[in-house]
């Protein structure tokens, strides 16, 4: 198996605000996993490790959360 480098990079996990039918917000946007810094080989497995941060309570609202990632 050939050695991948491993490169730092951290995310967040943000849950955008809910609208309702007037347009108001009904449930603000807030981060729900802090910034975070992580080892990994590219942004598609950091990605993953961040949806594996989601915390259970959100799992309903899954069409309302953003991962970013960036690199260093």
């Amino acid at each position: 198996m050939p050695k991948q480098n491993l490169l730092l990079f951290q995310y967040a996990v943000i849950l955008q605000p809910k609208f309702d039918k007037e347009g108001e917000v009904s449930d603000p946007g807030k981060v729900i996993v802090d910034v975070t810094e992580v080892l990994a080989p590219d942004d598609q497995q950091v990605k993953l490790i961040a949806a594996r941060a989601i915390p259970e309570e959100y799992t309903t609202s899954l069409d309302r959360i953003q991962v970013v990632v960036r690199p260093f």
